[in-house]
């Protein structure tokens, strides 16, 4: 039985195979020569990794959620959100739909609660 958590997208074994391309892509960006190269070029690049239209389109978008949807991993993606200088709040911005400043804002109110 799966539950299911509102809001989330849960990286299970069914997106792991869908994501399996992107999530590729994405690890190979460990090298510089690598990240350079999708720099360079970044539709050779999502070709070169077999990516579908799904996951060239959230590529193209810089969208966490539909990286997530598109069977991303928080882990692989997080290597393709450092090439754009993007950070872990960036990325809960987006996620919560607030702009970093209100994510920023939030978390520092979490703390004072703390």
């Amino acid at each position: 039985m799966s539950k299911t958590i509102p809001g989330t997208t849960p990286f299970d074994g069914g997106m792991a195979q869908k994501g399996y391309a992107l999530n590729k892509m994405c690890f190979s960006f460990n090298e510089q020569a690598n990240r350079e190269a999708f720099m360079a070029d970044p539709e050779a690049y999502m070709t070169k990794y077999g990516l579908n239209q799904q996951q060239a389109d959230a590529i193209r978008s810089k969208q966490v959620l539909a990286l997530l949807a598109a069977g991303g991993n928080a882990y692989y993606l997080a290597k393709f959100a450092g090439i754009f200088g993007l950070d872990m709040q960036d990325i809960g911005a987006q996620q919560t739909g607030m702009t970093k400043d209100e994510f920023k804002a939030k978390l520092v109110a979490a703390n004072e609660q703390c």
